[in-house]
């Protein structure tokens, strides 16, 4: 418990750390958009891309095609009316990992761009996204951490998951707030290219099925001195539909949770476990305050208290600057189904495989 009060209330003193200050860039940029199967959501993506607020001369996108046995690429071939966008096919990979990694580096190989702006194709964009982004680099930075948002479908699950996910990206805002970089989203983030490579790209991590955001942020602060920056900025935010069935949900924590065990700084991994056995220990808590001794169910208490007031102090705090309060209504529910949800996700993602974009996966 104390480990992890500990923790979130160091999130919450990395979020009053970070600001947002405006930097001149000339860079040119490369937007990459890895997508398979996306034929739902390609062409609102497109629409919102070639809607940005930000010169032409100076950017490109190019959306990577992983092998997709739908219509999207078609889709796409049709629709796009700008210049700089262009569409590339990645050769087939019989692997079972490292299918995202591989469309993102095919994008980087073939790029301009001296920044590599990722995002995903099942999200859509506002016209200031990219200009806000750039503006967060300066010269010392190499790597800019984005906020991704789930769009509301009124539904009380897609409430449930828009909170918990704003509870994510703030957690990884506050840590990168405390120069301790964990956590970001893939579907918004930005880095050099050339620091990109002095690193190694993602060659020593391409046998994992998930982590080319992650992995590689972690490895450019443990090597180099370049800053990490989260950009916290609401014109940044990146928007994304929730899942809708639980099934769903699960399959992409499992996925999320799948690379924690392969982080290469083993303090981040003995954090995560100690969270884990935190949540744990909540149900044990419970049963042995119901069939051994009542204590146990004061200790439970105390625990949630202690938990649910952090946390409230950390989504109050990104929804001043990041998200709408709303999402606050449903706080209470999210926090008792939040336990369950997190063993199930942890033990899935360390030990089961699981599936994605119609496709079996190794973790």
């Amino acid at each position: 418990m104390l480990h992890y009060s500990g923790f979130i209330f160091s999130v919450y003193r990395g979020l009053n750390k970070l600001s947002f200050k405006e930097n001149l860039n000339n860079e040119f940029i490369t937007v990459i958009i890895p997508f398979r199967n996306e034929e739902e959501n390609i062409l609102r993506c497109l629409k919102s891309i070639e809607a940005l607020n930000f010169p032409e001369v100076n950017y490109e996108v190019i959306f990577v095609d992983d092998n997709s046995t739908d219509s999207s690429i078609e889709l796409l071939n049709k629709n796009i009316t700008s210049n700089n966008i262009k569409v590339l096919s990645l050769q087939s990979k019989n692997s079972k990992r490292g299918h995202k990694k591989a469309a993102v580096k095919f994008g980087i190989e073939n790029s301009k761009g001296e920044i590599i702006v990722t995002t995903d194709a099942d999200c859509f964009h506002g016209k200031d996204w990219l200009k806000t982004m750039i503006l967060t680099f300066d010269t010392n930075t190499a790597f800019v951490s984005g906020p991704v948002e789930f769009e509301n479908n009124n539904s009380l699950f897609g409430k449930l998951q828009k909170l918990e996910f704003a509870g994510l990206i703030l957690t990884g805002a506050g840590l990168i707030g405390n120069r301790t970089p964990i956590i970001c989203n893939g579907a918004n983030l930005a880095f050099r290219k050339k620091v990109f490579y002095e690193v190694g790209g993602y060659e020593d991590v391409m046998n994992l099925s998930s982590g080319e955001d992650e992995l590689l942020m972690q490895k450019i602060s443990a090597k180099t001195n370049y800053e990490i920056k989260f950009c916290m900025n609401k014109k940044a935010v990146v928007k994304t539909e929730p899942k809708n069935s639980f099934k769903e949900f699960i399959n992409q924590r499992k996925r999320w949770a799948s690379k924690g065990l392969f982080y290469k700084n083993k303090s981040l991994v003995l954090k995560l476990i100690l969270i884990f056995l935190f949540y744990f220990s909540l149900i044990l808590q419970t049963i042995f305050g119901i069939f051994y001794n009542g204590i146990f169910l004061y200790s439970l208490f105390v625990s949630l208290f202690i938990k649910m007031f952090s946390e409230y102090l950390v989504l109050r705090k990104g929804t001043e600057i990041l998200f709408d309060k709303s999402i606050l209504q449903v706080f209470l529910l999210a926090e008792i189904l939040q336990v369950p949800y997190i063993i199930l996700s942890g033990v899935s993602g360390m030990f089961g495989n699981y599936k994605w974009k119609d496709r079996e996966l190794e973790r």
